[in-house]
C-alpha cells in the first residue's frame, strides 16, 4: 500500500462560505505528480464556487471546477497551485482567511 504524507489539512467556516484543503504527498501510482490534494471554496450548504483537485489524475488529469464549469488545467507544482488558489479565493470570497503556512 503506498504511503501518504499530509502536509496541509484544514477546514474554516465564516460568513456563508467554507474553506477545505487537502494536500498529501504520495507515492501511490494513481497520483504521477507525487500530490493527492483538494482544494475547496464553497458556500455553506454546498455549493463549489471554486475547487482546484486531482481525484481521477490518473484518468482525467487536474481539474479546476467553478460553479459553472469543469476544465482541466496544467499542474504547475504544489506550492505554486496552491498559492494560486489562495488569490483566488481572497478575490471571490469578502473573508479575511487565517491562511496555514
Amino acid at each position: 500500500m503506498a504511503s501518504y504524507t499530509t502536509i496541509v489539512d484544514w477546514q474554516d467556516v465564516e460568513d456563508g462560505y467554507v474553506v477545505d484543503v487537502t494536500i498529501r504527498q504520495t507515492e501511490d501510482e494513481q497520483y504521477p505528480s507525487g500530490w493527492d490534494y483538494s482544494l475547496h471554496l464553497g458556500a455553506v450548504g454546498g455549493d463549489t464556487i471554486l475547487r482546484y483537485d486531482n481525484a481521477h489524475e490518473l484518468t482525467k488529469g487536474h481539474e479546476r471546477h467553478t460553479r459553472d464549469d469543469v476544465t482541466l488545467i496544467e499542474f504547475p507544482g504544489m506550492v505554486t497551485l496552491y498559492d494560486r488558489f489562495k488569490r483566488e479565493v481572497e478575490e471571490l470570497s469578502p473573508v479575511s482567511w487565517g491562511w496555514p503556512e
